[in-house]
């Protein structure tokens, strides 16, 4: 079917719900920008990503935060662009270059109104809701925030390194050096921030189930059914599939996984198989395989 078959009601509700997207995604990156500003950086929060490198920095050898922000989103963006290439750095691109410049432009903003900084763990809490809700609603639309989980992808990809586990090596090494030069305590309120966001980001993008079962239709099926097996220690089912049109036959690969590991397996058999079609729907009851 090309364009002109289209509906032009199909192509305009389409460009309607994609600037929908972009608008939601820039709001949230906005705000974002604002946590940044008025409570991260004044109170030397280190809680891990590009965020953490900045404030660290700025600590340790006076760089100007924007500059850091700036140019590390750059060298991310080139490296997940010459490792990954263009379709996986499509979706960082947008937070990437426009979270640095609200952080420049909303630093304005900061002699206007004054933060109370005594109660630091009412200021970790609202730090953490509200960053899970702006970033749930940028993975929401499709886009993702870019920065350190480059790194991970990449080495997902080149040597079969989970995710989720080099994430979590990365951002604990950098909030346990924050912890070092301002004290046990800030670790303390990164575990906190941390906790509360992660959270809110899932309750926002997959609601409240504690598991999910997933579909899984892909050409390199033994490899994901390696990688759910072996690295995530799930349990997977092959069904039997006919395509409608193509009536060509395929294995399809049903797994129930916890809702917390979602990104975790649905990111990394996207990095297996970039053609891969999934379908993920809420698994309210699992029984036990006897």
């Amino acid at each position: 079917m090309n364009n002109k078959e289209i509906p032009k009601k199909v192509i305009k509700k389409y460009n309607k719900r994609n600037t929908t997207k972009y608008i939601q995604t820039l709001i949230a990156v906005f705000i974002l920008a604002l946590l940044y500003n008025f409570f991260i950086e004044p109170a030397y929060l280190v809680t891990g990503g590009i965020n953490a490198v900045a404030v660290l920095l700025k600590y340790l050898f006076r760089i100007n935060t924007k500059i850091t922000l700036a140019l590390t989103s750059l060298i991310f963006l080139i490296i997940s662009y010459i490792f990954l290439g263009k379709e996986k750095t499509k979706g960082t691109l947008l937070a990437t270059i426009m979270y640095p410049l609200f952080v420049y432009l909303t630093e304005y903003l900061k002699p206007l109104i004054h933060i109370n900084m005594d109660d630091m763990l009412i200021m970790c809490i609202f730090i953490g809701v509200v960053g899970g809700v702006c970033n749930g609603f940028i993975y929401k639309a499709g886009f993702t925030n870019g920065g350190l989980p480059v790194i991970s992808s990449i080495l997902f990809e080149k040597f079969g390194i989970p995710i989720g586990k080099t994430n979590l090596v990365l951002n604990s090494i950098l909030i346990i050096i924050g912890g070092y030069y301002f004290g046990l305590t800030m670790i303390m309120y990164a575990i906190i921030i941390n906790y509360i966001n992660s959270g809110v980001v899932d309750r926002i993008l997959l609601g409240i189930s504690k598991n999910k079962s997933i579909y899984i239709i892909t050409n390199k099926g033994e490899e994901i059914k390696k990688f759910i097996v072996s690295e995530m220690n799930h349990s997977v089912t092959l069904l039997k599939g006919e395509g409608t049109f193509s009536k060509e036959k395929k294995n399809i690969i049903l797994s129930v996984i916890p809702t917390k590991e979602y990104f975790q397996v649905t990111e990394s058999i996207k990095l297996i198989d970039p053609d891969v079609f999934y379908v993920v729907s809420d698994a309210y009851e699992v029984g036990e395989m006897i």
